[in-house]
């Protein structure tokens, strides 16, 4: 199986399965001399790790990162990176693989079960392997790398949707998306969330989300056409993420109902004689380089497609049966999804920076 990295001058490589010993990854073309800690990539994972609330999975992973290789001691007792490939690894201590061995030879509808099966002539079905989302523990990780690369720029991202239910904008608050295991910057729509989730979750179903991602700070002139555009990496580095179905750039498929006066961000000079736009549909993106305005994006996150309701489906061998999921799911994959989202934007910007630095200067 190849394509397991992306990025060009910042490049990241993931290994490792959902019930291995061990994920980790390879993160090439980091800038020498940053310095770095386990504890600060730690606080990202953490963010992402498994069994903080009764709306996740319960599966028990501390999700502890080492730092292999790429790093060195200064005299300060600090790490800084030595512009030499980062190795991180985190051992998987918490699998229960039994919990899959009576769909081994099943096919579990949503999953990539079959088309794995189909592809390579054979799979790990334990957790589903590399198609597992156990694997964005590892973009998480080289998403805290990325991050010290972009001098200025901030990253987050947040629930905006679960299911059919949308927050209101009118209340967005960034310092709520803490305050709550949702990642929503709504309180009123996180209270109304809890009530929802409950009743899927004991229902043995599961429900979709959408989360958007921005990141503010960013200069001038990342990306290039016609085929490194900032949003085409964006939007395929979004897409890689498991359960994404849909991706949209600043107004994204709403733009198709607005005019072109609506739609256009007028500019006019500042009183520092520099351009300010008076707004950002474009999401901070023109012809695939950024304005300096802050770069918005959203994905849409299906359903978890493990439940406890039974779904039609057939085996390896042809035979039809009913696959009922057992062992321990989301019930909205997308609320851990968030830190995985601002990762892959942080990778893709520090990639793009480092490209355009290479460029142009």
């Amino acid at each position: 199986m190849s394509h397991n990295t992306f990025g060009h001058l910042f490049r990241v490589t993931t290994w490792g399965e959902s019930h291995g010993p061990a994920i980790g990854c390879v993160v090439d073309g980091c800038p020498p001399g940053l310095v770095i800690s386990e504890a600060e990539i730690q606080a990202f994972l953490d963010r992402r790790r498994p069994g903080q609330s009764r709306f996740t999975t319960q599966r028990r992973e501390p999700d502890e990162v080492r730092i292999l290789s790429g790093v060195v001691t200064d005299a300060d007792g600090n790490l800084r990176t030595t512009g030499t490939p980062i190795a991180l690894e985190i051992q998987n201590v918490d699998q229960r693989s039994k919990d899959y061995s009576n769909i081994a030879d099943r096919y579990r509808p949503g999953h990539a079960d079959f088309t794995y099966d189909a592809k390579y002539g054979l799979r790990d079905p334990r957790g589903g392997g590399r198609s597992s989302a156990r694997e964005t523990a590892m973009r998480v990780a080289a998403g805290a790398v990325a991050r010290k690369v972009l001098p200025g720029v901030t990253i987050r991202g947040a629930l905006v949707q679960m299911g059919p239910h949308v927050i209101d904008r009118a209340r967005w608050d960034w310092d709520e998306v803490g305050n709550n295991p949702f990642f929503c910057p709504d309180p009123v729509a996180a209270a109304e969330w809890e009530i929802f989730l409950d009743g899927v979750r004991k229902e043995g179903s599961s429900t979709g989300a959408v989360i958007e991602v921005v990141a503010e700070g960013v200069p001038v002139g990342l990306g290039a056409p016609l085929y490194g555009k900032l949003d085409q990496d964006i939007a395929s580095a979004l897409m890689s993420i498991n359960a994404v179905k849909g991706v949209e750039i600043g107004e994204g498929f709403a733009a198709a109902a607005l005019s072109g006066e609506e739609n256009a961000d007028e500019m006019r000079i500042g009183e520092d004689g520099k351009p300010v736009f008076l707004s950002n549909h474009a999401g901070g993106i023109l012809g695939g380089i950024s304005s300096g305005q802050p770069i918005v994006a959203r994905f849409a996150v299906k359903p978890t497609s493990s439940i406890l309701t039974p779904r039609r489906s057939i085996t390896a061998s042809g035979e039809e049966i009913d696959v009922m999921t057992r062992g321990r799911h989301d019930p909205c994959v997308g609320i851990r999804a968030v830190p995985v989202g601002e990762a892959m934007l942080a990778i893709v910007l520090a990639d793009h920076f480092l490209r355009n630095r290479g460029q142009i200067g």
